[in-house]
């Protein structure tokens, strides 16, 4: 019978462009961020993980993409794509003071912006959930600066023209969700949760005004 994957130890998979990730010093990573992926599948996400976005430049930097650090399957299994002493590209505006925790998990895949498609309905499974709580305490143990945890939708509330419609105004980010087990996280991890921006709205339609 296959053994259960040892949430404990994450398996360290680097991405190929790691090492052109700026490098930074752990005693800057205060928040650790969670994501959802929204995508199907651990094998999508590492896909997506790897295509560079960002173009190779004459003085070295560049030719990388956007990912977070860990990634954490429906069944518990952990990987790491990206080293904490890097900074990835996973979060607008908090990257070099943050560690990214992707989970599996569909979200509005494979309608991210349409405005009928905007419900989040998979559940996290209990043994991601452990794992996640098992990362987030090891992560707690080994960096003493780090001190808070947000949701990928605290911190990036834009809201974006819908692809349906450009007049109705759906969430850029919904992740990790309303399915996101908080109590249960925050009970069990000693950090605190940062929210900078107010819960999105559902989608609505603009109201004229004219500007």
């Amino acid at each position: 019978m296959p053994t259960k994957p040892d949430s404990q130890a994450p398996q360290v998979f680097p991405l190929a462009y790691e090492s052109r990730l700026e490098a930074r010093p752990l005693s800057q990573v205060d928040l650790v961020v969670i994501h959802c992926t929204e995508l199907p599948d651990l094998t999508t996400a590492r896909e997506y993980g790897e295509r560079v976005l960002y173009p190779a430049r004459a003085d070295g930097s560049g030719g990388t993409g956007n990912s977070g650090h860990y990634y954490i399957d429906r069944d518990g299994r952990c990987q790491r794509y990206i080293a904490p002493d890097r900074i990835a590209h996973h979060v607008r505006g908090y990257n070099p003071r943050s560690i990214g925790i992707e989970l599996v998990n569909a979200g509005r895949w494979p309608h991210w912006l349409d405005s009928r498609h905007q419900a989040m309905e998979e559940a996290y499974p209990d043994a991601q959930v452990d794992a996640l709580i098992a990362l987030l305490n090891a992560l707690r143990a080994d960096l003493p600066s780090l001190r808070l945890i947000a949701g990928h939708e605290d911190l990036d509330t834009a809201m974006v023209p819908a692809s349906d419609d450009p007049d109705i105004l759906v969430p850029r980010k919904r992740d990790p969700g309303p399915l996101f087990p908080w109590q249960r996280v925050l009970d069990e991890v000693r950090l605190e949760r940062m929210q900078v921006g107010v819960t999105p709205p559902t989608p609505a339609k603009l109201r004229a005004s004219g500007a």
